[in-house]
């Protein structure tokens, strides 16, 4: 038989004993050539990978050498891309980090040499049947890697996306083909519930539940749409995991499908992951081949169809009305609820909305049962969660741990820690519509119920983290920013008033002007950030507009004094906002060179040749011109 017709034919029976002999080949385990795997997901690919893969090539051809040569995903430790694993046969898969292009010939040569290169190197996985090198680390003890349990991201940055075979062999799409054949819906639906899953795109609503609600609302046509549209600045969890396995996304929407009663699903992706888009697109013509889409699924009487619909990168279209609107063609745009989705949602009929970590999750549920997910994490939250690590932080990248898991474990034991070894202040946790987490709460548990006690919430996963040098009233003004340039317009309370938030927050960073109304005005902005926040929030139209003041009620929560601080005293202790920087010389340190007067834009430098210069602070506009250009460290900031 073929690959496909032996992994067809395990698919149906059960039996994988045949796949099992096929697994070998299909992960190259047993090639006779080397195999090299090159991190080429958009973080990879950003970093150089493209080059990387050229003078790989060019070494290959140069020496007349043979080698299979892969494209893989990110396996999360964004901040060491360009990542190169070479698996030579019948050997362990090593694993490099930083191959850049410059570094590729003399890491070849000794690798080719069968001398193991230490420059780079982050260690070795541990395959079945293969020999481990000598005194080489596993990859898995790695310090990034240790503390996390890889479920969502467990394929991700190993396997080849675009091979629905490699998918296969490693246990995908068993559980799918199990389910439509041994269970019905409402125990499917029950599977899911009891195994705590909780929506991982915001509010954590219980993903089974959900479901069960979809399946009870009686209708001739149902849908399923995932959420793939990631607006959150900070956040690239569904990038990553569209890019690097994009069958485990199409598996559990086949099997929530089928829970739900929906023959129809769509994937609703932001445009701007052409990447993603194109591996999709690619994994969903593989598994219509395999019969795994379509009419009457392997004799089960099961439809489904699949299509993906690209998102004009419209944050509000992640609100799920506002989604289903741009599906339908009409201008993304919230409506008020009830009636919910999974009573009149999409075309006006029934539908589940999920966004791509929650779905991921259920293959692995269906698998190993639900006790299997409910045994991880709290009482409350159970499984794990995935986080996009961003900000201050010296290990970017993705994380995913158990559900309970502290902050500081995150920040100093998977993320190594502030850059330059500055102390931590603060993490913005949940993107626009989340809040901060201070110094005083860095031992929190991460799980639902915990962030909610201090003002945060999960949100879809972002963690941008911020080091003492951060001012957090610049932070709040660039989320009001955000938002307010994201607001849909359709609501008064959110599109007035984040602008009117916004407009407060730009005068307390700023100075002064000539309206003789500006102190008063800057005396009462505490005041009217928080009345305006109180009632946005309660009379805003969609779950966004409710969330929109959050960015400054929490910072006002934490950093009341830094807000005081530059209402009051006009200043900025961070030294973040621009307009209330004060740029002084000392007369001591200034040799008169006059580099800092020509390069002033403003000209408020004057002084003679050889003798200390002056900043005139009345025509000062503080862009800081005359720090960058000082070579003898004569230009203060306070």
């Amino acid at each position: 038989m073929t690959t496909k017709e032996t992994l067809i034919d395990g698919l149906l029976t059960g039996q994988f004993g045949a796949v099992s002999e096929t697994r070998s080949v299909v992960t190259r385990l047993t090639s006779d050539v080397p195999v090299i795997y090159i991190g080429a997901g958009t973080c990879g690919l950003g970093a150089g990978a493209a080059k990387t893969e050229q003078a790989i090539r060019r070494f290959l051809e140069a020496k007349q050498l043979k080698a299979v040569i892969l494209h893989v995903g990110c396996i999360g430790y964004c901040a060491v891309e360009p990542i190169v694993d070479f698996k030579f046969p019948a050997m362990q898969r090593l694993s490099y980090s930083r191959v850049t292009a410059g570094k590729t010939d003399a890491l070849l040569e000794q690798l080719f040499a069968g001398t193991v290169s230490r420059d780079g190197l982050m260690g070795q996985y541990n395959d079945d049947g293969q020999k481990l090198w000598p005194g080489v680390p596993l990859l898995s003890e790695h310090p990034f890697f240790v503390n996390q349990k890889r479920l969502v991201l467990e394929n991700c940055g190993i396997i080849d996306p675009v091979s629905i075979e490699e998918y296969i062999v490693r246990g995908g799409y068993k559980p799918y083909l199990d389910t439509i054949r041994k269970y019905t819906p409402e125990e499917v639906c029950e599977i899911i519930e009891k195994s705590g899953l909780r929506g991982r795109g915001g509010a954590g609503f219980l993903t089974g539940m959900k479901c069960r609600l979809t399946l009870r609302t009686q209708s001739d046509v149902k849908y399923l749409i995932c959420n793939a549209d990631e607006g959150d600045p900070g956040a690239f969890m569904d990038r990553a995991v569209i890019e690097g396995d994009p069958h485990r996304l199409i598996e559990g929407m086949c099997i929530v499908s089928y829970a739900i009663g929906a023959k129809h699903a769509y994937i609703y992706i932001r445009a701007e992951y052409p990447l993603a888009i194109e591996r999709l697109m690619k994994a969903l013509n593989q598994a219509k081949e395999y019969g795994l889409l379509g009419k009457n699924i392997y004799g089960t009487n099961v439809d489904l169809e699949i299509k993906i619909k690209k998102g004009a990168g419209a944050f509000v279209c992640g609100e799920e009305t506002a989604l289903m609107f741009s599906i339908e063609g009409r201008r993304g745009m919230p409506r008020p609820r009830p009636p919910y989705p999974s009573v009149r949602g999409v075309f006006g009929k029934p539908t589940s909305i999920n966004n791509v970590e929650t779905l991921a999750n259920v293959p692995g549920i269906l698998r190993n049962g639900a006790q299997w997910f409910a045994s991880m994490g709290t009482e409350y939250s159970k499984g794990t969660k995935v986080f996009a690590l961003s900000g201050k932080i010296k290990n970017t990248g993705l994380v995913e741990i158990p559900m309970g898991t502290t902050l500081r474990s995150i920040i100093y034991d998977i993320g190594g820690g502030i850059i330059n070894d500055r102390s931590f202040k603060a993490v913005q946790i949940g993107g626009p519509s989340g809040g901060c987490i201070t110094q005083q709460n860095i031992d929190i548990s991460i799980d639902y119920e915990s962030l909610l006690k201090v003002g945060a919430m999960m949100g879809s996963g972002g963690l941008v983290v911020m080091d003492e040098d951060t001012c957090m009233v610049d932070i709040a003004k660039f989320f009001m920013d955000f938002i307010q340039r994201e607001s849909c317009g359709k609501c008064i309370p959110c599109r007035e008033g984040t602008k009117r938030m916004l407009e407060i927050l730009n005068s307390i960073t700023s100075k002064p002007g000539n309206n003789p109304n500006a102190a008063l005005l800057r005396m009462k902005a505490i005041t009217q950030l928080e009345k305006l926040a109180s009632v946005i929030g309660d009379t805003s139209l969609c779950g966004l507009g409710h969330s929109a003041p959050n960015p400054v009620l929490s910072t006002l929560a934490w950093f009341r004094d830094e807000y005081e601080e530059h209402v009051y005293e006009r200043k900025c202790r961070a030294k973040q906002c621009a307009e209330l920087r004060t740029f002084t010389i000392e007369s001591t340190k200034c040799t008169g060179c006059t580099a800092c007067a020509k390069k002033c834009p403003v000209d408020a430098i004057t002084g003679d040749r050889k003798a200390p210069h002056i900043i005139d602070q009345n025509k000062c506009i503080s862009c800081g011109s005359c720090l960058e250009t000082c070579k003898f460290e004569a230009v203060i900031i306070s």
